[in-house]
């Protein structure tokens, strides 16, 4: 998992808290500054699944190039063999 990811679901929930805290004191400082650290966190949160899935499929290509190789490379052998 991406650390930011991670560093978003802190910043996601402390925003949520920190907002609500506002919500039930009246103070729209706090509701405002939650909101933005929400805002924040689902942003973060989003760039670290982004970066997952770059990563994720940059391994999938990989496996599927080596195995193309290995599958080239039993052909050319069965080739190579079937000729002598």
């Amino acid at each position: 998992m991406d650390k930011d990811r991670v560093k978003g679901a802190v910043n996601d929930a402390a925003g949520r808290a920190k907002r609500q805290v506002g919500e039930w004191t009246g103070d729209t400082n706090a509701q405002v500054e939650g909101a933005a650290q929400q805002a924040k966190g689902k942003l973060q949160k989003a760039w670290g699944n982004a970066k997952d899935a770059a990563r994720d499929a940059k391994s999938e290509a990989e496996h599927q190039q080596e195995a193309d190789r290995e599958r080239e490379a039993e052909r050319e052998q069965a080739a190579h063999s079937s000729h002598h």
